[in-house]
């Protein structure tokens, strides 16, 4: 498979749809009409500056097409608020949804953009109830908000932990149970799911998800995947952006996770 590397460094993703989805994912466009395996996730399922992503990898090994619907600063909300979407995800052989974190969900304290869930849209009355001394106003991220409001209000913040992790639990359920074929969950960081009960950071991997709620959801999935990933910014070399990108390309993975990924993924979708 073939990548175009524009002058200034940047890669070529070959952005396509599926059906009337309003999501743009990572192309070249897959056949559906062969059997094919389905892949769920954010940014590290995209493969942002990442010329070749696990998911192509995986397509590699298995010899069948893998159809990568990593959606860039998506959540939960992104697929299950995309019909389409979801359709080609149901009609996948096989399924893996990586743990995406919980702070990215619209909920009874924030509402979230339906496509980047990353964006924060607005505070609820309840949740300006609960922090009056805050101005909504200051927040354009998720990440940004959740680590204000903890930082200001510890005490405060548990109740609005709780409502995320109730919601990502629920939207996770009835994502897994809309999936026809096999399922298997993927845990990708550079330590393990915490603890239940251990301090969130807004910052890790996936916020508010803990190894309880991981293991909550075992009885809906085949089998749940943790790959450990390297320190961010050290395999630089070897990813494609343009200079104005360096920032953000130092924080994902980079070629060496995603070959260590394919290799984790590749015996469990073929036992």
């Amino acid at each position: 498979m073939a990548y175009a590397y524009p002058r200034d460094g940047a890669l070529d993703y070959f952005p396509c749809r599926y059906g009337s989805s309003r999501l743009l994912f990572r192309g070249p466009r897959r056949d559906l009409d062969a059997p094919y395996v389905a892949v769920l996730g954010g940014t590290e399922v995209y493969g942002k500056f990442v010329p070749r992503p696990f998911p192509d990898l995986l397509e590699e090994r298995l010899g069948r097409a893998v159809v990568n619907l990593g959606c860039v600063n998506g959540g939960l909300d992104a697929f299950l608020n995309d019909p389409d979407t979801l359709d080609v995800a149901r009609h996948a052989d096989c399924a893996v949804v990586q743990v995406l974190g919980a702070q990215n969900l619209t909920n009874r304290f924030y509402t979230v953009h339906p496509r980047r869930n990353d964006r924060f849209v607005a505070a609820t009355a309840d949740l300006r109830a609960l922090y009056r001394d805050v101005d909504f106003t200051e927040f354009t991220f998720t990440r940004h908000l959740v680590a204000v409001l903890q930082a200001r209000s510890p005490t405060r913040f548990a109740a609005v932990a709780r409502e995320l992790q109730a919601v990502w639990l629920d939207r996770m359920a009835r994502l897994l149970n809309g999936l026809n074929g096999r399922r298997f969950l993927l845990w990708l960081g550079e330590a393990p799911p915490p603890s239940a009960g251990q301090a969130a950071d807004p910052l890790e991997t996936a916020p508010f998800v803990d190894a309880a709620m991981i293991r909550a959801l075992r009885p809906l999935v085949d089998g749940i995947i943790d790959v450990r990933l390297g320190q961010p910014g050290q395999d630089l070399s070897s990813l494609a952006f343009a200079p104005f990108d360096a920032t953000a390309a130092a924080t994902v993975p980079g070629p060496a996770d995603h070959r260590r990924i394919a290799e984790a993924l590749a015996p469990m979708l073929t036992a």
